[in-house]
């Protein structure tokens, strides 16, 4: 379960005179950067930029260690967004070095009221749920594609005449559909440069625009869906233009230098493969065989440098590159299992797992992690929704599963058998710095079913920030709709091991449970609530959750960014100076155009492999150290945490010995009916109403249209949803 959020403001907060200054400074060189990088590519297609600056800056650049082409590419197109890449691990960095609490105030945020207006949603059909700022920046983007395209035809159509069509003994139709295939190529390249950043989950570009991976998907699913259709429109372009000049031999050519017909084709049915297996009733119906063909991406992205040679790959470099550290960082994190001490087996085909994790791991609200367990497949990773809070819940991490197919189906029944262990790996978890809750005099969260679990991460948090921290938070009114009764076993989890509602009582919670298919409350001795929770016994190899690499996570990210490509250029530096030079002499036409693209990837993973792995097992000792220590500290007079005698066994034992008895009297319930969220939203007389929705579509796109309808300005909208 994944939750996918609306855009949230372009700019973060913080607390702390320091670090907000210095984080101020970054954002406007970041801001800086970024506009000439968007602006070099409105260029690209004039004849300024192809007739006067490219040939100046590749005259500058030319080496005997890049060649002609390789260090104008790396200056313009690679170096700008890793530079902005490294500034976002300090940015990041001391975004969290600014407070201990992942919510923040009306202070920590001044222009979510700014932004009001546009965070507003909208339901737009073949884009779904989405904020006009989205859609704002959705037809800039859509904009920068057709100012290319026109541009390009604007250019180059006046110079193909009939004359200059036969002197290639060609029609001046044919040569049109030359050059306009060639530029859907160049146009598609455009949406490929963006397509990798929104799916690297640990990335230190996202924040910088207020956005995380999980909330990004979309844009990657919007983005998708240009790059194949303009590059399946290039290709059948191609083969229509070789038919029709009599050249359908080009199809199997492989050229030693330049283009590469058949790289350029296998990458095509690479990716039409997974294109296809993308739509959502595919997806739905059909999960595993989406997510196996998903990994077609590594032969498309292969097959496509060896098609346009790595020169011109440069230009989509940095996303490629960002994108590959982040994944051998989950690999690395991956390898070993984690330590989970217990389960909680609900009734209603749900499950609570408790793992151990390292103080040192700080998470915020509606976090997800990944979870892979191989008893049931070695090879599926499913996201999940955090349900603890870090802040409240120090040393343990909890997720919450529903049984809702075959993969969560099977993980019920084996925890509902006798078990003793279960191997379980994990990555992550992932999820925004900070929140803003805090700014809200209330908040409504509307769920359906297992929609709830992200909510309950965020109450947790909110009693944390009341309890702890004596801050004021917001009433919170929590709407929640099931199937079942069963299903009101889920809300038993809403409060921590460590206590009871009883304990925390400046947290004002309210909640109107909804079950739709029954008209009353079943007999007495037909109910089943029992919780019961199975014990488990990690391996001693087990390790507690934590951060892959350690407290300063992001500062070492930036260490392995600017490390790694370093490594790189080193090597590419050294085999362009010693081995094609001697050879090629700066011509690019005798040294192998896919010799010298396969070179230049496996530097890369060369690069990206020394300095992350140096970094990861830097972190992995120090861990283990810590936990080392800890151990010690709590030997004496201490026992396992899995063990009957611990305080988080006894915690839960006397959370069970409440039978509900106070989560009941915080609940209103509702049988045979719907809630009546219309009423409920218009209602509400509070300044300031945050509006979160987490459930089926229709209970989004419903709470969607009556928050933006505009009858009500103090309803603040927000979706949760299910997007992975």
């Amino acid at each position: 379960m994944d939750p996918q959020r609306s855009v949230v403001p372009l700019f973060g907060g913080g607390s702390g005179g320091g670090n907000n200054t210095i984080r101020a400074a970054i954002m406007v060189v970041v801001m800086v950067v970024f506009s000439g990088y968007l602006f070099l590519w409105v260029m690209i297609p004039t004849n300024p930029y192809r007739l006067n600056w490219l040939p100046e800056i590749r005259e500058q650049t030319t080496s005997t260690y890049f060649g002609t082409i390789q260090g104008a590419t790396y200056l313009v197109f690679a170096f700008p967004i890793l530079f902005i890449a490294v500034l976002g691990c300090v940015y990041v960095h001391l975004g969290k070095k600014s407070g201990d609490n992942h919510t923040k105030g009306e202070n920590g945020n001044k222009y979510n009221h700014r932004l009001a207006i546009w965070k507003r949603p909208m339901i737009i059909k073949g884009l779904g749920l989405v904020t006009r700022i989205e859609i704002a920046l959705f037809i800039m983007f859509i904009a920068l594609l057709i100012w290319s395209f026109a541009t390009y035809m604007r250019i180059n159509f006046p110079t193909i005449t009939p004359n200059s069509a036969a002197n290639k003994g060609q029609l001046v139709w044919e040569v049109k559909l030359d050059r306009t295939s060639d530029w859907l190529a160049l146009v598609g390249n455009i949406a490929f440069v963006f397509l990798f950043f929104p799916v690297t989950r640990g990335s230190s570009v996202l924040p910088l625009f207020g956005l995380t991976s999980e909330g990004s998907v979309k844009y990657h699913t919007w983005l998708g869906h240009i790059v194949m259709t303009l590059f399946t429109a290039h290709s059948f372009g191609y083969v229509i233009y070789w038919a029709s000049v009599r050249k359908l031999h080009k199809l199997i050519e492989w050229k030693k230098t330049g283009l590469s017909t058949i790289a350029g084709e296998l990458s095509l049915v690479a990716g039409l493969v997974l294109w296809a297996t993308t739509f959502p009733r595919i997806r739905r119906k059909m999960f595993e065989v989406f997510f196996y063909t998903h990994h077609m991406y590594i032969p498309f992205v292969v097959f496509f440098i060896l098609h346009v040679g790595i020169s011109y790959t440069t230009m989509m470099l940095p996303g490629f590159f960002l994108f590959v550290i982040d994944r051998y960082l989950r690999f690395l994190q991956s390898r070993s299992n984690v330590r989970l001490l217990s389960a909680r087996v609900l009734p209603c085909q749900a499950v609570e797992l408790n793992f151990s994790k390292t103080t040192g791991l700080s998470y915020g609200p509606t976090s997800i992690i990944f979870l892979n367990v191989p008893t049931i497949s070695k090879m599926q990773w499913h996201p999940f929704t955090v349900s603890s809070s870090s802040s409240l819940e120090s040393d343990k991490l909890s997720v919450i599963i529903k049984g809702e197919g075959k993969w969560s189906n099977k993980l019920y029944q084996l925890l509902s058998s006798s078990i003793d262990r279960l191997d379980v790996s994990t990555e992550g978890p992932y999820g925004p710095a900070s929140t803003d809750f805090l700014r809200h005099e209330l908040l409504v969260m509307v769920s359906g079913g297992s929609g709830v679990t992200p909510f309950i991460s965020i109450i947790r948090e909110l009693i944390y920030t009341s309890e702890n921290l004596k801050c004021k938070t917001p009433e919170i009114l929590l709407i929640t709709s099931f199937k079942n009764s069963n299903d009101l076993t889920m809300l038993d989890l809403i409060l921590p091991l460590c206590g009871a509602p009883s304990e925390f009582p400046n947290l004002d919670l309210k909640i109107e449970a909804y079950i739709t298919r029954e008209k009353a409350a079943p007999p007495k001795e037909q109910e089943n609530t029992k919780i019961r929770t199975v014990w488990l016994k990690p391996n001693p190899s087990d390790a507690p959750i934590s951060p892959i690499l350690g407290p300063n996570s992001y500062l070492w990210l930036g260490a392995i960014i600017s490390s790694s490509f370093i490594i790189y250029l080193i090597f590419i530096g050294i085999l362009t100076r010693y081995t094609i030079y001697p050879i090629d002499r700066n011509t690019n036409k005798i040294y192998a155009t896919s010799s010298r693209a396969l070179l230049h990837m496996l530097f890369l993973c060369i690069g990206i492999f020394i300095a992350a792995t140096s970094a990861f097992s830097m972190n992995k000792s120090r861990n283990a150290r810590e936990i080392k220590t800890t151990q010690i500290q709590h030997m004496e007079g201490a026992t396992p945490q899995a063990s009957p005698n611990s305080s988080f066994y006894n915690a839960d034992r006397e959370l069970e010995s409440l039978p509900q008895q106070s989560i009941s009297q915080l609940i209103n319930l509702h049988y045979g009916e719907r809630p009546d969220l219309k009423r409920v939203l218009f209602e509400r007389k509070e300044s300031s109403v945050g509006v979160l929705v987490c459930g089926p579509k229709k209970m989004r796109h419903e709470v969607a249209n009556i928050c933006s309808s505009g009858l009500a300005a103090n309803l603040h909208f927000e979706s949760i949803s299910f997007g992975w």
